[in-house]
């Protein structure tokens, strides 16, 4: 979703089943490869013009795609067989990436053909993100959903934060074209493993229009009151979050006093985590329900904010905003979970596409009046007011989520 351990360590064979290993495995070594390439496209894009504006572009055509594509991408997930849809998809962008890699090595790529690539890269990732998430629930038990949607967050997020980030500067370094050549074989990597999972072939008939079927997602969650009440909350949530991340930078230089050097060890606490709310998701929808959790870790990452937003020295600020990641981390696996579970198989490439919709809809507004708020009045009222929309949104889910809501739902049963 959009809110911000391989083997017998992690549990992840003997309790969530092979299928599901190499899953995760696709889905790590895939986000690792975009780790890697995301920055080098942004350094190669520095190295080609200095011009702020193209190298905004480069970075917005790598944004736009999920907005304006998302829902048809859940349509195509429901038609076609998912695995094959996965390992298609990426086949595709390991053979972009590859080209790439080679208009990189002889020196023919310019602004123009990395504003491309981003845009068909990320085009094709939102196809890829609607199928693996409908994939899922194929794969592993009902009930072990939450602790399975919050491993592959705790794997991406290191192989994002820890390994790949840091990974490709030192590629880059060592050759301009490298980066895109291992992305490419994450890619590769990843079609192969996806091709080994169960067959997932569509029910859905080919005679509607896409356009009528992308808006069946939408619908479902409309029709269903505690869908829609936890997507709103997540676009919500989403307006602060996004605007967070928009200063997050200048907030943790200026007013925790981080040292530059030391920015990448504060934001690492992000990462740490991260990691600890996707591994923890799983105990936690097993100890109170789904929806309950939900609230709960509204209930965290406000208090977190509000630690964030009056703390003055970076060991705090970065404990507030490990907790407040961990949050993010476990609200994206339970939100998952949920739809998973409650949304009948057909339909979820479109209904969790429509989700993600939502709340990517809501993040470049917030980060957006974040900018603007941060010009005009400084960064202290926007740590503010993503604690005010958190403890708004927190006490909405108390009534909206609460203790009235059938215990079926809470574990998401249709």
């Amino acid at each position: 979703m959009t809110r911000l351990t391989v083997g017998q360590e992690a549990g992840v064979r003997p309790l969530l089943g092979a299928a599901y290993g190499r899953l995760w495995v696709a889905a790590v070594t895939s986000r690792f490869g975009d780790a890697v390439r995301t920055p080098a496209l942004a350094l190669l894009a520095v190295s080609l013009t200095r011009d702020p504006r193209l190298v905004a572009a480069v970075v917005a055509a790598g944004q736009l795609p999920p907005l304006l594509f998302g829902l048809l991408a859940g349509v195509f997930a429901d038609r076609w067989d998912r695995r094959r849809t996965m390992a298609t998809v990426d086949g595709l962008r390991c053979a972009l990436v590859a080209a790439l890699a080679v208009l990189v090595w002889f020196g023919q790529v310019g602004v123009g053909v990395l504003a491309a690539a981003a845009f068909l890269l990320a085009t094709l990732g939102a196809l890829f993100d609607s199928a693996a998430f409908a994939v899922l629930p194929a794969l592993v038990p009902a009930d072990r959903l939450p602790a399975a949607n919050g491993r592959l967050a705790a794997g991406t997020a290191v192989a994002g934060g820890f390994v790949g980030a840091p990974v490709a500067g030192l590629l880059f370094a060592l050759g301009a074209a490298l980066p895109f050549a291992v992305d490419a074989a994450s890619f590769a990597l990843a079609a192969l493993l996806a091709l080994t999972l169960p067959a997932s072939p569509s029910s859905v008939p080919l005679r509607r229009s896409v356009w009528r079927e992308a808006g069946d997602g939408l619908r479902w969650i409309q029709r269903d009151p505690t869908l829609l009440r936890v997507t709103v909350l997540t676009a919500v949530t989403n307006l602060a979050i996004s605007g967070l991340i928009a200063v997050m930078v200048l907030y943790a230089l200026e007013v925790l006093r981080v040292p530059e050097a030391g920015y990448g060890l504060f934001m690492a606490s992000a990462v740490i985590g991260g990691l600890a709310g996707g591994l923890g998701a799983g105990r936690l929808a097993g100890r109170l329900g789904t929806l309950t959790g939900l609230r709960w870790v509204l209930v965290a990452q406000t208090l977190a904010l509000v630690a964030l937003a009056f703390s003055r020295h970076p060991v705090p600020g970065g404990i507030a905003l490990a907790v407040f990641s961990a949050g993010s981390a476990s609200w994206n696996a339970l939100w998952s979970a949920y739809g998973q579970r409650h949304v009948p198989a057909e339909l979820l490439g479109r209904v969790g596409s429509a989700q993600r919709f939502a709340g990517l809809l809501a993040a470049p507004i917030g980060a957006i009046v974040a900018g603007f708020t941060a010009n005009a009045y400084g960064l202290l009222p926007v740590a503010y007011a993503a604690a005010a929309v958190f403890a708004v949104a927190t006490l909405t889910a108390q009534r909206l989520l609460g203790a009235s809501t059938p215990r079926h739902e809470e574990f998401g049963s249709p």
